[in-house]
């Protein structure tokens, strides 16, 4: 639906019926918003249950600049009072996106505008990077840097997942339940490998391996915390920090704005655990090697110099993935020429990561017998460099997707995507209402008092649940959702300053406005939502 007046004439948006809820971002305490509206009965329950693809064809085609562009204005209203989904007007850049379509988009995956670093899990492993996306991200391995998430919409379905621990520095920190299926494997080895040690600790020996186990990723969580002082000192907001499997990401919500921010936001997480790495070899020499603290503190010392290592390696991911996309950015003054490179790098390195580990694991080179590295263990070596393999690549490709999102991301305007709209009081029956619409050719309804204020919105999905026969004597202000400030958009608004209105209070419509008040038209969520697909889809 779309509204117009003001100066100039939206030009019709896409028609799909507003039961695709588009972008809602989550509160703060990730729970996502549901925009409520004040539509009551039958005709409400109606119009929650209503969910269709409209009638009209699927709007991919992009629709010329200009009023009423798109479809003529009859099939136009025809889609309001039918819920029919009629061509997507607006930009032909912004129709039909890393969260279920592709890492970034609103929907499924990469988390808005967020970016991940995290750091490995235990012996080295590499630790998922969250995709949006969104959002999310499929995880990636060990600590790294960068924006790897466009920002987006949130997905309305979207669940925060893990334990609070605690809000250091304000940014709250959640365990996932994958972390405690790693505790209990690393419990398990590690434990294993004290008793050879130290046999006289018996079952006790498994105590010290858990004790290490939370200890590892305490440390995984200075490293992450590195992270996100930086982006904090760099007034970059921070969502959270996650712990999980292979360790943990710090979501940070916006890309650097220089390519120096950028190396010290990923170059920050390794060096701290490189000094971890040196306080546990200092803790190492004043204590007995053979004793449980120099077992613990030796173990510590390796696992994050084996952190660090691995982090540094120049493949997105990773933080040193970040470094090289910063010194290629800062040589070629293009953001995305950096991001490609350090892409490809990290494929690169996920093929030798996936054929290399377990010829290095069965050649002795990492300080074990080739003799003793044959059956099951030789299974295990190559099952875990499949998994780092694979989720460095993934890494890699959603980099590249998120960077390609962001660089079509000035081309999101709302004034484009906007929705012309006609003007009714609250008492106005439904279908005289949609009569107006049709003359106009317009898609929304916007509720106004007797000054031509706007009050509400008429929800979509609402419409589309209330039978023909039923609408003369169904007043539009029952179908209607209140306006709040954060519902008032500027028609200027364009990019990630989009987005971030729309994130800061999630509907499912927006009242469009110019810059005098003047009412220029609707904006709805999926609108915006598939305008991130469209995006997504575009080469660079």
């Amino acid at each position: 639906m779309d509204v117009s007046g003001g100066r100039g004439q939206p030009r019709s948006g896409n028609d799909e019926s507003a039961e695709h809820t588009g972008p809602r971002a989550p509160s703060t305490d990730g729970t996502p918003h549901e925009a409520g509206d004040r539509s009551t009965g039958a005709d409400r329950d109606a119009g929650e249950r209503a969910g269709h693809r409209p009638d009209g064809p699927p709007g991919d085609a992009p629709a010329p600049h200009g009023p009423a562009a798109g479809r003529p204005p009859a099939a136009d209203a025809a889609g309001i009072g039918r819920g029919g989904n009629g061509g997507n007007g607006g930009n032909g850049d912004a129709a039909s996106a890393d969260r279920g379509t592709a890492p970034g988009a609103p929907g499924r995956g990469p988390e808005p505008g967020t970016d991940e670093r995290a750091a490995p899990g235990a012996s080295g492993d590499g630790h998922p990077a969250g995709a949006p996306a969104p959002h999310r991200h499929p995880d990636r391995p060990l600590a790294r840097s960068g924006a790897d998430k466009a920002p987006a919409p949130q997905s309305p379905r979207e669940k925060q997942r893990g334990l609070l621990m605690g809000r250091p520095f304000g940014v709250p920190v959640y365990v996932a339940p994958s972390w405690f299926l790693v505790a209990i494997l690393i419990t398990w080895v590690f434990g294993g490998q004290i008793d050879r040690v130290l046999p006289e600790l018996g079952a006790a020996s498994y105590l010290v391996s858990l004790f290490f186990a939370v200890a590892f990723y305490a440390s995984v969580l200075v490293h992450e915390l590195a992270h996100t002082l930086a982006a904090l000192r760099f007034e970059l907001p921070v969502r959270r920090i996650q712990l999980q499997f292979f360790g943990g990401v710090s979501e940070i919500e916006k890309e650097a704005e220089t390519p120096g921010r950028e190396f010290v936001l990923a170059f920050v997480g390794p060096l701290l655990s490189l000094v971890l790495a040196g306080l546990f070899y200092l803790g190492l020499l004043a204590v007995d090697p053979g004793s449980v603290p120099g077992v613990l503190l030796a173990g510590l010392m390796i696992s994050n110099l084996i952190v660090a290592v691995f982090n540094l390696l120049p493949g997105l991911p990773l933080d040193g993935g970040r470094m090289l996309r910063a010194v290629v950015w800062k040589l070629s003054g293009k953001p995305m020429t950096g991001t490609v490179a350090a892409a490809w790098v990290g494929r690169a390195l996920a093929l030798s990561v996936l054929v290399g580990l377990p010829l290095l694991t069965q050649s002795g080179a990492l300080g074990s017998d080739a003799v003793d590295n044959v059956g099951m263990d030789t299974v295990l070596d190559a099952l875990l460099a499949a998994i780092l393999a694979a989720i460095i690549w993934t890494g890699a490709g959603n980099s590249l997707r998120m960077a390609r999102l962001r660089e079509h991301l000035p081309e999101l305007r709302a004034r484009a995507l906007t929705r012309r709209a006609v003007p009714v009081e609250t008492d106005t029956p439904l279908s005289e209402a949609l009569r107006r619409a049709n003359a106009a050719g317009a898609r929304a309804l916007v509720v106004v008092d007797a000054d031509g204020a706007p009050l509400s919105l008429v929800r979509e999905a609402a419409i589309v649940g209330v039978p023909e026969h039923r609408r003369p004597w169904v007043p539009v202000g029952g179908l209607a959702q209140d306006l709040t400030d954060g519902m008032r958009v500027s028609a200027e608004l364009a990019g990630e300053e989009l987005l971030d209105a729309l994130r800061a209070t999630p509907a499912t419509e927006y009242l469009v406005v110019e810059e005098t008040g003047e009412i220029y038209g609707v904006l709805s969520a999926a609108d915006v939502e598939r305008a991130f697909v469209k995006a997504m889809a575009r080469p660079s």
